[in-house]
């Protein structure tokens, strides 16, 4: 199941059932889980984990040294879960001591071309990421989020679960679970109620997070009066609780 051109280093441990294209380079200390595939010429580098059924295409680079100048080739690493797809052209950089050293990406993500992860991003899991988006250093993306294409992150900003980015969008600061967002710099617009029907959400949840949304971005109340409010209308919608903890918890300040 390798291509006689593929170059597997001694140490790389491939789980049985594993592909690799021609051309591709992979390194010594790589681990990649049974059923996946490695498109011809990627390289994966460094201290990789891959789980299963992951479809890798060709050109991507995963593991490689982070694009920080602190950087001093510390024995960081990348983790990527099972059953994501990862289109041509997509690098992902393994992590810095700074955060924690690890680069993580979850399960059943929709990785499009020419998208970067840079280093220390924590990406979960049902995602879908389309072209062109860049994710700078120590990134936090929630479960189910969407980023139009090329949605650029600023460093350090966190983006909530259920979210959605529109094409071009800029985020220099936090996007709260279940919000739409456009523009540059983003700017939110309502929930994301298309994305959450998709997800099976009742129709009467949808009307709760509106309400919340509007307390949130429309009531001209401080961060701690919205805060009490939003706990007030959690007691009968527990969809509200990440919401809320994701407000209280924010460093950077919410988009608006």
């Amino acid at each position: 199941m390798i291509h006689p051109t593929a170059i597997v280093a001694p140490g790389a441990r491939l789980a049985p059932g594993v592909q690799v294209g021609a051309y591709a380079i992979i390194g010594p200390q790589v681990e990649i889980g049974e059923g996946s595939t490695v498109g011809p010429h990627t390289v994966i580098e460094g201290r990789t984990r891959i789980g299963r059924n992951n479809r890798i295409w060709q050109l991507a680079s995963l593991g490689a040294a982070p694009q920080d100048k602190k950087y001093a080739d510390q024995d960081t690493a990348l983790e990527i879960g099972d059953g994501n797809t990862i289109r041509e052209f997509v690098t992902i950089n393994r992590g810095t001591v700074e955060d924690g050293g690890v680069t993580r990406v979850g399960d059943d993500n929709w990785i499009m071309a020419c998208v970067h992860f840079g280093h220390d991003c924590q990406v979960g899991s049902h995602t879908v990421i389309a072209n062109y988006t860049g994710l700078a250093g120590h990134v936090r993306i929630g479960d189910w989020v969407t980023l139009g294409g090329a949605t650029l992150a600023h460093q350090f900003v966190r983006v909530g679960a259920h979210s959605f980015t529109g094409i071009g969008t800029v985020i220099d600061r936090d996007l709260p679970p279940y919000v739409a967002a456009t523009g540059n710099r983003a700017q939110p617009y309502g929930i994301n109620t298309f994305g959450l029907r998709r997800r099976g959400f009742a129709q009467a949840t949808l009307d709760k997070l509106k309400r919340a949304y509007k307390t949130l971005y429309r009531s001209g109340l401080g961060q701690e009066e919205v805060l009490r409010e939003l706990e007030a209308q959690a007691a009968d919608c527990a969809e509200l609780r990440p919401l809320i903890e994701f407000v209280a918890t924010s460093t950077r300040g919410l988009v608006r």
